[in-house]
């Protein structure tokens, strides 16, 4: 394979360009995505360790190993022939999500600023890719609540949340990407996501609907986590007992996972069960760092002594 000269990149950007360039299908899909956040998305060996819920000694041999890989293998690091992209897109859209999600979670807020400009460069890259338009409608209407998540320092649940601070033209600008994503009959993970991500900023909540798309990426992804998203939906749609058993299955998948106990402590709480819910809500503290999201367990866990 011929290196591309720089006068025929298709890439509008160098940071997208080299993002495609490490996504080498050689390498397993989660190295691939780990040594790209490392190399060129500025994320420390914890903070990606974090991303896929293991051990910092875990990930940390992880890169180790797809870097042995590389060298061994001979694997070369050049930019992929148009045609070759489209094998490289999961493993770009997941680096340019997390990209995000480190952004939008944390203090690092030019992250999330950067990863929705490559979300909307792989839209303009990739037109008729319903992935990166579904992408860019996932980012895009999650970080319209921006200004909404915090009050004094603390958390604030979406339910809670004053709206008039939501950025009403980026959520309809997001739409917009959703309706170009359904209209290319996309109905991958990134789909559904940006789909529930939509159905969250109406009022009443479809709980219903949010639950069945749930359960529609829980069958695609396999992920505890969105399985855990889908208790809380169910517990919205069908009771807090139906959300909880849910959630009670995950006790072993998700043991270390704070908002697994988070979930599990106010659930518990809402059915009056204190006891049980102040146990949940000390496990949960005891695997958050300091932060805003600490500071809302701490309230809640106060205000069950009241």
């Amino acid at each position: 394979m011929d290196d591309v000269s720089e006068d025929e990149s298709p890439f509008p950007d160098e940071r997208l360009e080299l993002i495609f360039t490490c996504c080498h299908p050689a390498l397993a899909l989660d190295a691939q995505v780990a040594l790209t956040l490392r190399t060129l998305g500025g994320l420390s060996t914890p903070e990606i360790a974090r991303a896929f819920l293991v051990e910092e000694a875990t990930m940390a041999q992880r890169l180790v190993r797809a870097k042995r890989k590389i060298k061994a293998a001979g694997i070369p690091f050049r930019v992929p022939p148009d045609h070759l992209l489209p094998d490289r897109l999961a493993a770009v859209l997941a680096v340019v999500y997390l990209i995000f999600n480190e952004g939008y979670g944390s203090h690092r807020g030019p992250l999330a600023a950067e990863a929705i400009a490559l979300g909307r460069m792989l839209a303009e890259l990739m037109p008729d890719e319903p992935e990166a338009h579904a992408l860019l409608a996932l980012m895009l209407v999650h970080d319209a609540r921006r200004e909404a998540r915090l009050r004094e320092g603390e958390l604030v649940l979406l339910g809670e949340q004053e709206r008039t601070l939501w950025d009403v033209a980026q959520i309809e600008a997001g739409r917009v990407a959703l309706e170009r994503a359904l209209a290319l009959r996309g109905n991958g993970p990134y789909v559904v996501q940006a789909a529930i991500a939509a159905l969250h900023t109406e009022e009443p909540r479809d709980w219903p609907q949010i639950a069945a798309l749930y359960g529609r990426l829980a069958s695609l992804t396999g992920s505890p986590v969105v399985e855990l998203n889908r208790a809380v939906a169910v517990a919205e749609a069908q009771g807090l007992d139906a959300g909880l058993a849910i959630a009670d299955a995950l006790a072993e998948a998700l043991a270390d996972y704070p908002y697994l106990h988070a979930t599990r402590a106010d659930l518990l709480r809402r059915l009056e069960r204190p006891e049980e819910a102040r146990a949940a809500y000390e496990r949960a503290l005891a695997l958050t760092a300091d932060g805003p999201e600490r500071r809302f367990l701490e309230r809640r866990l106060a205000e069950l002594a009241t």
